[in-house]
């Protein structure tokens, strides 16, 4: 969350913010309990100073009877300090309540919008493939090689699930080799992270493990959900802890399942593996000083970038609007890869991004470094490396060949096995 005292001191600029992201927060409301928060903390200290008077002038009282008095008065100040003090209780809730709510603060360069469209194209990298067929679907070629059974899937588990068969299996573990690879030779520190998380780990890095809006999935009765994501389980590993400032920037290269809901998520674009309720992804993340975040942001895009480079797959990047950042995240950039079967013409797909939060999360997470004698709040940022079932999307569709094969770029032959997916016999 944000800092209180700062959405107290600049509640306008908030508010602005609030209003970019098209959200609805009561900005007002958490500016009240802060400052009722305040008076009843100062009411208690006076109450507790008088208090302390009062049992002082206990041990001199003269007589009995001016002892009586005094004790009378201390056993009223204690009553009206345990009110106080459910009163502040009370209070604190609703203003953590709230606070919760209020969205992080957006970079000032990020493009004000509130769908897609309104993302700022920075640059685009790569030949886009000119075939001389017509090309077809990931669905389509996966179907006809026999990497995909998505029928099967969907009477076993249900809709937006998928076996992967025959050499999807082994690409798969070439992407997530050819990516924890990469992150390891640069210094992030190779997990398996667990696939559950506890709800107050998932509402702490800025997801609702709850409720119709949620995209996650929750385990009945035991106050944990499946991951939607590594940055869960990595932003969360440190949580109530204070780190070494000599450890920082500290780097993870997650590895975990991914679990998302969906719900909603139609639209021929949504098809395949593209909006799948289960997936496998490498998850860049890092805790770092706050001066150091937005070199770092760049870094891992850079990484992000050259990770796609070198799989060939022509991208192109662009700066998230307001409306679509996320309440965690100050600014966030996306790899849209192109994607040949969408459409008649082919058009851009995501398949990464990374985001720079700040101490947003820190602060809900409870997550602090000490130096120089004093305690802060690290910055966190997260980075998609590797989003298998999107990144097999990309490769199968940009590298199909006339014949229906599919070719294996060559940073990825060596952990694949062979260069090129042919018909089954």
């Amino acid at each position: 969350m944000l800092d209180l005292k700062f959405v107290r001191d600049n509640a306008d600029a908030v508010r602005r913010n609030v209003d970019n992201r098209f959200m609805k927060v009561d900005v007002d409301l958490v500016v009240r309990l802060y400052d009722e928060r305040g008076a009843l903390v100062r009411g208690i200290d006076s109450l507790r100073q008088r208090r302390n008077e009062n049992a002082a002038a206990m041990k001199s009282a003269a007589d009995q009877s001016a002892r009586e008095r005094l004790v009378d008065e201390g056993k009223r100040l204690k009553e009206e300090i345990a009110s106080a003090e459910e009163s502040l209780a009370q209070t604190e809730k609703r203003l953590f309540a709230e606070a919760a709510k209020v969205p992080n603060m957006a970079h000032p360069d990020a493009p004000v919008g509130k769908e897609e469209k309104s993302n700022t194209e920075l640059r685009r990298r790569g030949a886009l493939p000119v075939f001389d067929f017509k090309p077809k679907d990931h669905v389509q070629l996966c179907e006809s090689l026999g990497l995909v059974d998505f029928d099967t899937a969907t009477r076993v588990s249900g809709t937006k699930f998928y076996y992967l068969k025959n050499e999807a299996v082994f690409l798969e573990l070439a992407l997530v080799r050819y990516a924890l690879d990469s992150l390891a030779r640069r210094g992030f520190a190779p997990m398996i992270t667990p696939d559950i998380a506890r709800e107050e780990i998932v509402e702490g890095i800025g997801f609702n493990p709850r409720g119709q809006e949620s995209n996650i999935y929750s385990i009945e009765g035991t106050g944990t959900c499946l991951v939607g994501t590594a940055e869960i389980t990595l932003g969360g590993y440190y949580a109530d802890q204070i780190l070494d400032s000599a450890r920082l920037p500290i780097r993870f290269a997650g590895l975990s399942h991914c679990f998302r809901q969906e719900a909603g998520a139609a639209g021929q674009f949504s098809k395949g593996l593209y909006r799948v309720h289960q997936f496998t992804k490498v998850e860049m993340f890092v805790y770092c000083r706050p001066e150091e975040s937005e070199p770092m942001h760049a870094e891992l895009l850079a990484i992000e970038e050259d990770l796609f480079g070198g799989l060939e797959i022509p991208y192109r990047v662009v700066d998230t609007c307001t409306g679509d950042l996320g309440a965690s995240a100050y600014r966030k950039f996306d790899l849209e890869a192109w994607m040949p079967g969408r459409g008649e013409a082919g058009d851009w797909g995501e398949i990464t991004s990374t985001s720079n939060c700040t101490d947003y999360q820190a602060r809900r997470l409870k997550v602090r470094y000490k130096e120089a004698g004093r305690t802060a709040f690290p910055h966190m940022l997260n980075g998609t490396a590797i989003a298998v079932s999107r990144a097999m999307i990309a490769l199968i569709e940009n590298f199909q060949q006339a014949d229906g094969s599919i070719r294996i770029p060559g940073a990825l032959v060596p952990y694949t096995g062979f260069d090129r997916i042919g018909p089954r016999p």
